[in-house]
């Protein structure tokens, strides 16, 4: 098995990249990309301890996209970032800095509700690793506010709630200059998360693939098999990679496990093998 989207603490998993990597070797993965949302500090520890256990790594990033607020979300994988180019670290660095604002906006938005914690508190839930969403939801549920994950996003954090606050995202078309001239691939995350109607996403698709998008995640566990066999038809008609992964997290989503995406289907080595770009040997990093 492989596995092509995967998140460590360092963006909202519950694992250290190290750690993730472990745990996919114990599973008998051969191949594992880590993919944390924008950012990329997990990858150098994520990679040493691959080749440790012999597993092929792939450094990648998960990316938000600019996207109507109304529709649900745009999100853009970028597989195999084996030069990040200076303008992409400066990117992606401006978005560390514009999370750290979002966490702040969002720790006010909880003393106005009547609920005082520090961000000290907030960051022990954390791991050490970078603070998001998923770290003020376990912080309610300490306080016995919700029960779990679920809820306290349904409740407090989610879209339109009490303690939802837009992230920063990017253009389509910057992030995909970003990842290619970091010579990695692009691939459109969970298709589904756009809320487009099944008669409107091959255009849009075929859309984005003339502004340089390479692949096409028809895989993916929040998605029913049937609706990822369509996705998968689109993206071999379009002629777009088609890739697979488990959006892994930890114990936050339990329904996510490595190397399986929808239907708890295995995702075959042969996903790999399709993928010329990230079959090809590494190049060392600058």
């Amino acid at each position: 098995m492989i596995d092509l989207h995967t998140h460590s603490n360092v963006s909202d998993g519950d694992l250290s990249p190290a750690e993730l990597i472990a745990a996919a070797a114990k599973q008998g993965l051969s191949a594992i990309a880590l993919t944390d949302h924008d950012t990329i500090q997990g990858l150098k520890s994520a990679e040493e301890t691959a080749a440790k256990h012999s597993i092929r790594f792939i450094p990648g990033i998960e990316l938000a996209i600019d996207w109507p607020a109304a529709l649900g979300d745009f999100h853009l994988l970028g597989l195999g970032l084996t030069r990040p180019s200076p303008a992409f670290l400066d990117a992606v660095d401006r978005l560390a800095r514009s999370r750290e604002a979002r966490n702040q906006e969002i720790l006010k938005r909880l003393h106005a509700l009547g609920i005082h914690a520090d961000y000290e508190e907030v960051r022990a839930f954390s791991g050490g690793g970078s603070i998001g969403r998923p770290h003020f939801a376990s912080l309610l549920i300490s306080r016995g506010l919700v029960k779990n994950h679920e809820q306290a996003f349904t409740r407090y954090l989610g879209r339109d709630k009490p303690l939802f606050v837009p992230k920063k995202t990017l253009a389509f078309d910057r992030a995909v200059a970003l990842i290619k001239e970091s010579r990695g691939i692009t691939v459109l995350a969970h298709p589904m998360s756009l809320y487009l109607a099944w008669g409107r996403l091959p255009g849009f698709v075929k859309g984005l693939k003339n502004r340089g998008l390479d692949g096409l995640e028809a895989w993916h566990p929040t998605a029913k098999p049937r609706s990822c066999k369509r996705l998968e038809a689109l993206g071999r008609s379009l002629g777009l990679y088609v890739t697979e992964g488990s959006d892994f997290h930890g114990a936050a989503r339990l329904d996510r496990k490595l190397g399986h995406s929808s239907g708890d289907r295995e995702i075959a080595d042969s996903v790999l093998d399709a993928l010329p770009e990230l079959c090809a040997p590494l190049m060392s990093r600058d």
